[in-house]
C-alpha cells in the first residue's frame, strides 16, 4: 500500500529527531522549504507538522517558527515524600523554575478546608512555571498560610528548593497527604505557557503537603503537559 505523503514526512523528521541529526532547540524549515525538500505540497507538509506537534516532538510557535522539542518523557514519582528535584534531576534533566508572581490573598474556601484555616484568612499564592531543559513542563500556584510563612516566595528563590524553604522555617521534614491527578483539554492560554499544541491535553495536579504528624501547611494546583511527564504511585517511597 502506498503511503500518504505527510506520513513520510513525518517519519522523516521524527527520524531526524530521534537520531540526534535535529536537537532540542533547533529551527525546522519552513512550510515552503519543507515542501520542496520532499517534493510535495504544504498541505502534507502542515498535516506532518501537525502530527509531531501533537506527540509533543515539535513547538509550533506563532510568529516565530517550529521548533524541535524533543526531550525525554519524565517520570514524576508520587509517595510518602514527593520532592520535584529529586524526581527529576537523576533523569539527567536540568530542572529550573521561575516564580511568575507572589500575591497575598483571602484563601478561596476550598484552600481554606484544607489547610484547616478560618474562612477569610490571608494566605500566600506563589505561581511558578517550571521548565526541564528550558522546555516548560508544568506551572501552577501554591498555597502557603501567610501568617506561618510570610515570605515563604522569597525564602523558596533564595534558597532554591521547597525543602529549603521549609528548612528555613525549622520544618525539617514534610509529606505528601493527598494527590489528585486528572486530564483534560488544554486551555488556550495553558497550551501557550507550556508550548505545546493545542491537541496535548493536560494533567491537572492537586496536592497536600503535612508535617508527619498529619498537619497540612501548603495545598497546590499545577498543569502538567501530559506529553512530556508520567506519573507513577508509590506509596512507600521515603
Amino acid at each position: 500500500m502506498k503511503r500518504e505523503n505527510w506520513t513520510i514526512i513525518r517519519d522523516a523528521l521524527s527520524h531526524d529527531i530521534r537520531s540526534g541529526r535535529l536537537s532540542s532547540g533547533d529551527q525546522l524549515p519552513t512550510e515552503t522549504q519543507l515542501a520542496d525538500q520532499f517534493a510535495t505540497g504544504r498541505h502534507s507538509v502542515r498535516r506532518a507538522l501537525e502530527a509531531l506537534a501533537r506527540e509533543g516532538r515539535i513547538s509550533i510557535e506563532q510568529g516565530r517558527g517550529t521548533f524541535v522539542a524533543d526531550t525525554p518523557r519524565l517520570t514524576y514519582q508520587i509517595g510518602k515524600r514527593t520532592r520535584l528535584r529529586r524526581n527529576l534531576i537523576p533523569q539527567g534533566v536540568d530542572v529550573t523554575s521561575q516564580l511568575v508572581s507572589a500575591l497575598r490573598i483571602d484563601a478561596p474556601d476550598e484552600i481554606a478546608q484544607a489547610l484547616l484555616l478560618n474562612s477569610g484568612a490571608r494566605v500566600l499564592e506563589s505561581q511558578r512555571i517550571t521548565l526541564a531543559n528550558d522546555l516548560p513542563v508544568a506551572f501552577g500556584s501554591a498555597y502557603h498560610c501567610a501568617e506561618r510563612f510570610p515570605d515563604f516566595a522569597e525564602r523558596r528563590g533564595v534558597l532554591g528548593s521547597t525543602t529549603e524553604a521549609y528548612r528555613s522555617f525549622g520544618i525539617e521534614d514534610y509529606v505528601r497527604q493527598h494527590t489528585s491527578i486528572y486530564s483534560r483539554s488544554a486551555k488556550p492560554d495553558e497550551a501557550k505557557t507550556l508550548k505545546q499544541h493545542p491537541d496535548v491535553p493536560v494533567l491537572v495536579v492537586t496536592a497536600i503537603d503535612a508535617s508527619p504528624e498529619g498537619t497540612p501547611f501548603s495545598s497546590s494546583r499545577v498543569i502538567w503537559s501530559a506529553a512530556r511527564v508520567t506519573f507513577t504511585m508509590e506509596p512507600s517511597n521515603g
